[in-house]
């Protein structure tokens, strides 16, 4: 299985295979959405944490990016601190979690929940 992400523009948030699968999985366990919804809310030390939830509709301020047949919904204000990351995800024995590969990032707080960009 190939994991590298695919990206369609400079911009564009990406998903790499193994979170791809795992959004599928869980919308077909949830029954209905279309992706997963991805976002930044202020937070923690470092100013910026991420946000997920699953995206039913695609709002006139969303933009939507698609990876390996799953889909990835970002609202415009969040694309700043978003454009250009890999979502991952990861499984660490019994831990398991997206993860976000993020070039815009200049540092993070010790405890690894928020950002600066």
């Amino acid at each position: 299985m190939n994991d590298t992400p695919t990206q369609s523009a400079p911009e564009a948030v990406s998903l790499t295979a193994s979170a791809a699968k795992r959004i599928q999985q869980q919308l077909a366990r949830r029954g209905s959405g279309l992706g997963l919804r991805v976002g930044v809310k202020r937070s923690g030390c470092s100013g910026w944490a991420y946000t997920l939830d699953y995206a039913d509709a695609v709002g006139s301020d969303d933009t939507v990016f698609e990876s390996h047949d799953a889909k990835v919904v970002v609202a415009r204000p969040h694309l700043e601190q978003l454009s250009g990351i890999t979502v991952d995800f990861q499984r660490d024995g019994l831990n398991e979690r997206f993860a976000f590969i993020n070039p815009n990032v200049k540092g993070t707080c010790g405890c690894g929940e928020s950002f600066a960009v």
